[in-house]
């Protein structure tokens, strides 16, 4: 089966449409009030891995739902003056997220350049995620 566009093209596409911090950049925000860390990957990923302090967990399959106030999901986070750092393991799955929500009007979003696992190479601090029963 030929697809129109690859995984590859789409990602490639909305990185055009959407702010990535580097490393550092990212590292700087740490703890600002102002920023919000979000973290799109699977609750396996987290439990395994750890994450960004201060992220909320917000899975990739929810975020949409989560964000929409008119939706029964909605999170209040979603709602406050804060600039959205979205995170997932390599960075693709978070620019494809971040410029859906650029659609759906969230424009102070952003994503990490290569994601969590380059954060983890580059030293970035982690923490580890309480496993919920």
């Amino acid at each position: 089966m030929a697809l129109k566009k690859s995984s590859k093209q789409l990602v490639s596409e909305a990185s055009e449409k959407i702010e990535t911090l580097s490393l550092e950049e990212t590292k700087a925000l740490v703890g600002n009030s102002d920023v919000q860390f979000v973290d799109i990957r699977d609750v396996r990923e987290l439990n395994k891995e750890g994450t960004i302090p201060g992220a909320i967990h917000a899975p990739r399959g929810m975020l949409e739902f989560w964000v929409d106030p008119d939706s029964p999901y909605f999170k209040p986070v979603f709602a406050e003056d804060k600039k959205f750092i979205l995170f997932c393991r390599s960075s693709w799955r978070s620019a494809l997220a971040a410029a859906t929500l650029k659609e759906m009007g969230l424009n102070n979003v952003a994503h990490i350049s290569g994601g969590y696992g380059a954060w983890v190479e580059s030293g970035g601090k982690t923490v580890p995620v309480k496993k919920k029963i």
